[in-house]
């Protein structure tokens, strides 16, 4: 394969499967293949991680700002790596990104053999926090890649793709929890670490190289539009969730059910499979109806909310934990996920270009690093708050914060769209009053 393919051609690709390019598809297989392996990595801690950072010494509180370190440097990863993706080139990114994952993951995997407590508890804000800029380079890069060589079909492919992320987040927790009870902790970490650094030369050989210039644009003006502010709070919102089950739940359910971390594992995959099979439908359906995608983020933040207040659930609703309630609520939350996270990219990403943004990979290297930064706030915030929360008043209480959050989230774009539609009616009826006959004699 050629390295060097023309770009432009595949710039003005769609996802029609009668135009696929061999570029297209092996792009498509090398996506799959990054999305699928980082999210495998990333989950896996959810099942047990908690459970053995108590044995080594670490509170709640500390096991909420491990897993929230991570978030944070992916945060900054995502901003710098954005702005500068044309300079260190989309490829180069990727690879490094994986190789630097891959490593850490076994590193991580080895952090057992330390002594608990101060020793064990550093090493693993170290490792999770260089895993992170690592994880932020593949993701950025790779969202980045994917929205310039399928301009026309962003949330299709992105949805498609996110089939290989639930996929990453089904296995994970499982295979995760089962080789943790079955060999023990080092394991699981030192398998996964060896997949992902195979995937390293399976990249080098198929994914495309593309050439760009720098854009003069920046991430400031992005964030004083209103519109995109918003969709960052619900993609902030999103993640913040999902930070929160990864630092909270798997305790909650060994206190409350008497569960082991294999079945831990199991319920998890409540809330990733429906988020898998919702994903690309979402995007489909937003690609083909571009106006729906705004009810979808609605909707979903609106369904997301009542799932986490129901999680606990909730204690004014005076209604007892149960776990098949639980496992509903999480699959609710994975759909609500889905038909809300997918629209969020392609929204962001055409507002950009209404507001001047070039089409190009500088632009949306932008968009991804944006993307990738708020994601990363979010799951920040999730497990140290939730995890604060958690200590402090309890797994329900903490629940319904983080319902909140996505309540006011889809409240606020309601209200936004409302009055955006107002003011388009308003300079419709202006436009029409100004071309008229009447007027104009």
């Amino acid at each position: 394969m050629d390295p060097n393919v023309d770009t432009q051609q595949t710039a003005e690709s769609t996802i029609t499967p009668s135009r696929w390019t061999r570029q297209e598809i092996l792009t498509l297989i090398s996506m799959a293949s990054v999305n699928f392996s980082s999210m495998i990595c990333y989950s896996i801690l959810g099942p047990f991680f908690p459970n053995e950072a108590v044995k080594k010494g670490a509170s709640q509180t500390v096991i909420g700002l491990i897993f929230g370190s991570y978030a944070i440097c992916n945060l900054i990863g995502s901003l710098v790596l954005g702005k500068y993706i044309v300079h260190i080139g989309a490829k180069f990114m990727l690879i490094t990104g994986l190789f630097v994952s891959s490593i850490c993951t076994i590193l991580f995997g080895l952090l057992d053999r330390l002594p608990e407590g101060a020793p064990f508890i550093t090493m693993c804000f170290v490792v999770r926090s260089i895993d992170a800029v690592g994880f932020a380079g593949a993701m950025t890069s790779s969202f980045a890649l994917t929205a310039k060589i399928f301009p026309n079909n962003v949330a299709t492919v992105l949805g498609s793709l996110e089939i290989f992320t639930g996929l990453g987040l089904i296995l994970g927790p499982p295979v995760g929890g089962w080789f943790y009870q079955s060999f023990g902790y080092e394991v699981p970490f030192i398998l996964l670490g060896c997949f992902v650094l195979i995937m390293v030369p399976f990249n080098i050989y198929i994914l495309p190289n593309i050439v760009a210039d720098p854009s003069k644009d920046s991430f400031f003006r992005l964030l004083t539009q209103v519109k995109i502010v918003l969709i960052c709070y619900v993609i902030f919102t999103l993640s913040a969730g999902l930070g929160f089950l990864d630092a909270t739940l798997s305790l909650f359910a060994i206190e409350t059910f008497g569960l082991s971390s294999g079945y831990v594992g199991l319920i998890m995959l409540g809330l990733s499979l429906p988020y898998c099979l919702a994903s690309p439908l979402m995007g489909y359906f937003t690609d083909k109806y571009p106006a729906t995608r705004k009810w979808f983020l609605i909707a979903g933040g609106i369904g997301t909310a009542i799932s986490f207040c129901l999680l606990g659930p909730a204690p004014f609703l005076q209604i007892k934990s149960q776990l098949w309630l639980l496992i509903l609520m999480l699959g609710v939350i994975g759909f609500s996920l889905g038909m809300t996270a997918i629209p969020t990219f392609p929204e962001i990403i055409t507002h950009a270009y209404e507001q001047g943004y070039e089409e190009g990979l500088s632009t949306l290297g932008m968009v991804s690093g944006l993307f990738g930064a708020v994601w990363s706030l979010g799951m920040f915030y999730g497990p140290v708050v939730g995890g604060l929360l958690t200590q402090h008043l309890s797994f329900e209480w903490a629940a319904a914060v983080q319902g909140a959050l996505a309540f006011f989230g889809a409240l606020f774009l309601a209200v936004y769209y409302y009055f955006q539609g107002r003011h388009s009616v308003r300079e419709d009826s202006r436009q029409t009053d100004e071309s008229s006959p009447l007027l104009k004699e």
